[in-house]
């Protein structure tokens, strides 16, 4: 694809990114890389997590694993791995600490130009760190840049794309204006590799978002730097499993999750938009757009019958919370019909209302791919 018909891609859906560029690849020097490996019970995971790192081309990749007091033997497997290797390094917690202790305890000691949290369990796309370090190399505004990255299982790996079609460099401020506007996250983490200079500069992950502190991060290295995005590839794979963190500590997807990720979205925005005039308008817009979210959610749970197992009392009182009820009159008219006139069987209907809500997340996932935003 070439770059005029990439650019015509983003007009189509509204955007327009501070600039448009060829990807170029990687020459001269060989940037050093350092990659931090969490791992906690995914000692089984290591072997294939490790290896993808290692088998990257153009960089100088190291690696931190930080084993937090794994009761399966990870510590053991990682030390073996070390044992024969000068660019492992092992950090092991004689007790359990929680990710974000194992996160920031990796983060502290690496000395790369660039920066990567890779869960145990996930892996990076042949080429990957190349393609992000040339990005980043060609752009000293840029503190992020990041890809796409791909849900597998442990039973199926999809193909992957590792032919970029252009680099998207978006201005700090604007990537951090569409997350207020959309008031969702636009990584899941293994994807994004950061200039070691930016992390030093906005520091390490908050203890008090468990669940955001990605996100968070991410929006406070929007407020100092730039970010790129690599169109057209898939930067890495995303393990899906039942042991995963989020899935089985706070379930986002489920009805008991729900208001908890709404909840840590919020405090992310709080915690990096200050008192500032032009901050106070898109925390605004940040609140409202999560309690759009909340209703919308509420609004489903009666199209799928659902109403009395999700919190839709909750995600109303959430909502009411952020923004004026006249700011959202349509999805509060619409949450009012539901509960006045749904039944509590499958209502009729939720099939033609749900064809609609998943074009349009369908349209949100295209746009995404063009773009990362």
């Amino acid at each position: 694809m070439n770059n005029e018909l990439f650019k015509r891609r983003l007009a189509l859906v509204g955007l327009a990114p501070r600039t448009l560029q060829p990807p170029r690849p990687l020459t001269g020097r060989r940037p050093r890389v350092s990659v931090v490996v969490p791992c906690y019970n995914y000692g089984h995971y290591l072997a294939d997590c490790v290896d993808s790192i290692l088998s990257q081309d153009g960089v100088d990749a190291d690696i931190v694993i930080v084993d937090d007091a794994s009761p399966d033997g990870s510590a053991a497997v990682a030390r073996s791995m070390a044992a024969g290797n000068a660019r492992i390094q092992v950090i092991g917690h004689e007790t359990n600490q929680g990710h974000i202790a194992t996160y920031n305890d990796g983060l502290a000691v690496i000395e790369g130009d660039y920066a990567v949290l890779l869960s145990a369990d996930d892996v990076l796309t042949p080429g990957s760190l190349a393609r992000a370090a040339s990005l980043l190399e060609a752009n000293p505004s840029v503190g992020m840049a990041y890809g796409h990255a791909v849900a597998f299982t442990n039973t199926y790996r999809p193909p992957v794309r590792t032919e970029p079609i252009g680099w998207t460099i978006w201005r700090g401020r604007d990537w951090l204006a569409d997350r207020c506007r959309t008031g969702r996250n636009a990584l899941r983490s293994p994807e994004a590799v950061m200039r070691t200079s930016v992390l030093r500069e906005i520091g390490l992950y908050r203890p008090d978002l468990p669940h955001a502190g990605d996100f968070e991060m991410w929006m406070r290295a929007a407020r100092v730097s730039d970010i790129g995005h690599i169109a057209g590839v898939d930067q890495a794979l995303y393990r899906v499993h039942d042991k995963n963190m989020h899935s089985a500590t706070y379930a986002t997807t489920q009805a008991k999750g729900t208001v908890f990720e709404l909840e840590q979205r919020l405090a992310s925005f709080e915690a990096v938009l200050d008192d500032s005039s032009s901050d106070r308008e898109l925390l605004a817009v940040a609140r409202r757009s999560l309690a759009r979210r909340a209703l919308t959610e509420a609004i489903r749970a009666y199209h799928r019958g659902e109403a009395d197992v999700w919190p839709v009392d909750e995600l109303a009182a959430f909502a009411e919370r952020l923004c004026p009820r006249s700011e959202l009159r349509t999805q509060w008219a619409a949450l009012e019909r539901r509960k006045t006139g749904a039944k509590r069987s499958f209502h009729p209907l939720y099939q033609p209302r749900e064809r609609i809500h998943q074009a349009v997340v369908e349209l949100d996932r295209w746009r995404f791919r063009q773009a990362g935003i």
